[in-house]
């Protein structure tokens, strides 16, 4: 398959599915959480997403790279968001747990998408 846009990159599709499981966990929470950690986590899921894509319509690899480092920021924010959630009982052990393995694998990707644009940059 040919990359010929963000769209076609898998770890942009999963970030989307993040960012859309984020919105919908977050349906349920209390309207005091409105802007406390409703918006904080779906700033962040939206963040994950939009960062890939930005990297990816730059002009280099190195710009690429730097713009995946800065998507893991908002993925380890939505985890501690998610973790704080649930200690605060404002979502099942389940839901949370499902997003937080999103959020897991999704950071493995993109640190091996890192490594191995990192890897292709250097041989060039």
């Amino acid at each position: 398959m040919t990359i010929t846009s963000y769209r076609d990159l898998k770890i942009w599709q999963l970030a989307i599915d993040l960012a859309e499981a984020a919105y919908s966990i977050t349906r349920d929470f209390p309207n005091s959480e409105l802007y406390g950690l409703t918006s904080q986590m779906r700033r962040a899921a939206v963040s994950i997403a939009a960062n890939i894509a930005e990297g990816h319509g730059r002009e280099t690899t190195g710009a690429f790279i730097q713009f995946l480092r800065i998507a893991q920021g908002p993925l380890k924010e939505l985890e501690t968001h998610l973790i704080i959630a649930r200690r605060l009982d404002l979502t099942s052990s389940d839901d949370s747990g499902k997003l937080l393995g999103q959020c897991d694998e999704l950071g493995r990707m993109v640190r091996g998408l890192i490594r191995s644009l990192q890897e292709k940059e250097a041989a060039a």
